[in-house]
């Protein structure tokens, strides 16, 4: 196992996350414990040290469990991370209430890393009102007390939504995790979200790697490309070298749901193989036409907003739609999420008059766009 240096201790560069766990019957709320709890041991005497929970992974249950199975270990022994869920705004006034009850559902006496969690659009103006909710304030307390060993944010909002949040808190935030993803490096800007932290010295851990499996297989062709530069690796670990040529990572976090993916993955990450300049233009080729086949050709020049007479910011409803269509098939929960702090400037809204249409350099059919991103939603 790679172990990569953060403050004083050494973290295993993959973390098990725990999103994703082996449920019975297809019900998200009902994990299946043995198979869990079979995947923790493996990770354990493999070498991971690091785990990621939250209050709202299936339905509630993740913290439950990986309380119950991590029991079974040397509290030094591991790094458990849990998070403030603010994707609810009905939480914010419970910042005590709900970490009093994360120690007790996770049956220990501190984290060794607490998150805000999900920093975006929807929840920010909430994270900052500390005179109101006193979240940042509580959690500050529980690190002074020794009840948070390290506190971070993860984060699904934009570049812009990111920098208030460090502006406000960043002297105080030891590691951000963001959704990244050698798709994602392009597509939401990652690499823009990655600069930023390196501005503030914080160290960087990865969600999605793999994109909630997105990037695990590839079209025939493109696998062949990436099979003939790496002939002993597959697809899906070209995920992870991306991730490894990134030097401001520390952990990459991985939902595996069953034995299979663990044991593969961990195998992945017995050694560094960051890709090589030649393998990463390949793959940036591939990624173009991965963008290019989903994505609408938008280019924010915003001469459409001029004449459109519901006064919509279509370049960002479609960089939403876009984004919609490229995660699990319009099931995503970016794009309702931020469309949530839209008020009624949404998809619905457009009448289809095509005036922007008209002066449209890409030539975007952008009311058919709105019409069937108002229908996925």
């Amino acid at each position: 196992m790679i172990y990569k240096k953060f403050q004083d201790i050494e973290l295993s560069a993959l973390g098990m996350g725990a999103m994703r766990l082996p449920i019975i019957d297809g019900n998200d709320s009902e994990i299946d414990k043995n198979a869990a709890r079979e995947m923790v041991r493996y990770a354990m005497e493999k070498g991971i040290n690091y785990y990621d929970t939250a209050w709202g992974y299936h339905n509630g249950q993740s913290e439950f469990v990986m309380g119950e199975l991590l029991k079974e270990y040397d509290r030094d022994s591991f790094y458990l991370a849990t998070k403030f869920p603010g994707y609810d705004l009905s939480n914010m006034p419970k910042a005590e209430e709900i970490f009093e009850k994360q120690l007790e559902k996770c049956q220990v006496d501190y984290f060794d890393f607490y998150l805000f969690h999900n920093v975006c659009e929807m929840n920010i103006d909430a994270y900052l009102d500390d005179a109101q909710y006193g979240i940042y304030t509580y959690l500050k307390k529980q690190k002074e007390n020794g009840r948070i060993k390290h506190l971070g944010f993860s984060a699904h909002g934009s570049y812009d939504v990111m920098k208030r949040f460090l502006e406000a808190y960043g002297k105080d935030m030891e590691f951000c995790q963001i959704q990244l993803n050698y798709f994602d490096w392009k597509f939401q800007d990652a690499k823009a979200k990655v600069k930023l932290l390196n501005e503030y010295n914080i160290p960087v851990w990865v969600m999605e790697p793999v994109r909630g499996g997105k990037l695990a297989t590839l079209p025939d062709d493109d696998a062949a490309v990436l099979k003939s530069l790496r002939p002993d690796e597959e697809v899906v670990a070209w995920a992870f070298r991306f991730i490894q040529r990134i030097e401001s990572v520390t952990v990459t976090l991985s939902g595996m749901s069953d034995f299979q993916q663990l044991k593969d993955n961990i195998q992945t990450f017995e050694e560094e193989k960051p890709l090589n300049n030649t393998e990463s233009a390949e793959l940036n080729k591939i990624v173009d036409k991965m963008i290019h086949s989903v994505a609408l050709p938008c280019t924010s020049c915003r001469y459409c907003t001029a004449h459109c007479p519901m006064e919509l910011d279509i370049p960002t409803l479609l960089s939403l739609y876009n984004e919609h269509l490229t995660t699990k098939g319009g099931f995503g929960f970016i794009a309702p999420m931020m469309l949530s702090t839209m008020g009624d400037k949404l998809p619905s809204t457009c009448i289809g008059c095509r005036s922007c249409e008209a002066v449209c350099p890409q030539q975007i059919k952008i009311s058919e766009a709105m019409s069937d991103f108002a229908s996925m939603l």
